[in-house]
Parts: C-alpha cells; sequence; structure tokens
C-alpha cells in the first residue's frame, strides 16, 4: 500500500519536511483515533479536560501507508494516511483513508539546522 501511495503521488518536499510530517501526521491520526497523545494536540482536541472516548482500540489500530506532499504552496502541506482499526462495536476495517493538513511555522532555513518541528496541523477548509 506504501509502494501504491507513493507511485500515485511522487514526493515533492524536501526528505525532512516529509519525514517530520509523516511523524506528526502518523501521532495526530492516533491520538484521534485511539486518544493516546491527545495532550500533544491542544489545538486540535481542545484544552477542556472532556474528551471524547477514543472510537478505536489504540491494539487494534495500525497505519498502512502515510505520505506528506506540497497542499498548494511551499509553506503547506497534506499528510495522507491509510490506516485499520477495530472499533467499539467489534467491526475491523482497513484501508480508510484520512488526510491532514499542516502549515510551516518555523523557516526552512532554521529546520534543516536541527530547528525543531517546522509544522503546525490546520484545519481544512
Amino acid at each position: 500500500m506504501q509502494q501504491a501511495l507513493e507511485a500515485a503521488w511522487p514526493a515533492d518536499l524536501p526528505h525532512t519536511d516529509e519525514r517530520q510530517l509523516g511523524t506528526a501526521g502518523r501521532a495526530l491520526l492516533r491520538a484521534d483515533a485511539t486518544g493516546i497523545g491527545r495532550a500533544r494536540w491542544p489545538g486540535y482536541f481542545g484544552r477542556s479536560g472532556h474528551a471524547v472516548a477514543p472510537a478505536f482500540a489504540a491494539a487494534r489500530f495500525r497505519i498502512q501507508a502515510a505520505i506528506a506532499r506540497r497542499d498548494g504552496g511551499p509553506d503547506r502541506a497534506v499528510v495522507h494516511l491509510v490506516w485499520a482499526g477495530c472499533d467499539r462495536g467489534g467491526t475491523y476495517t482497513d484501508g480508510r483513508i484520512t488526510d491532514l493538513h499542516f502549515t510551516r511555522t518555523t523557516p526552512m532555513d532554521t529546520t534543516e539546522k536541527g530547528g525543531g518541528l517546522a509544522w503546525t496541523w490546520q484545519p481544512h477548509m
């Protein structure tokens, strides 16, 4: 599945950005689906402390493929994720698709020198 995604959308981001975005996208999707790591994403889940119960069991959740690509400009990107999971009702489904959008928050020259995460999640409008 990973090879099919990569063949369908050729890489168009620097390797460092693609790696950072892939890591962030996987973490955000995992937090959304399983509840694990939601505190890292207050802009996505809120700060209220009244978390919605996760829809998928952590043990039965896996990301099957992920790629990061430009999303209309050099400072915008989308992470395409294909994943599988077993919901609370016991139904297992694979091939689920999620797109998460990010905006560059740190100049490129700083991130290439190890300046930390250069991207932040953005709602898709």
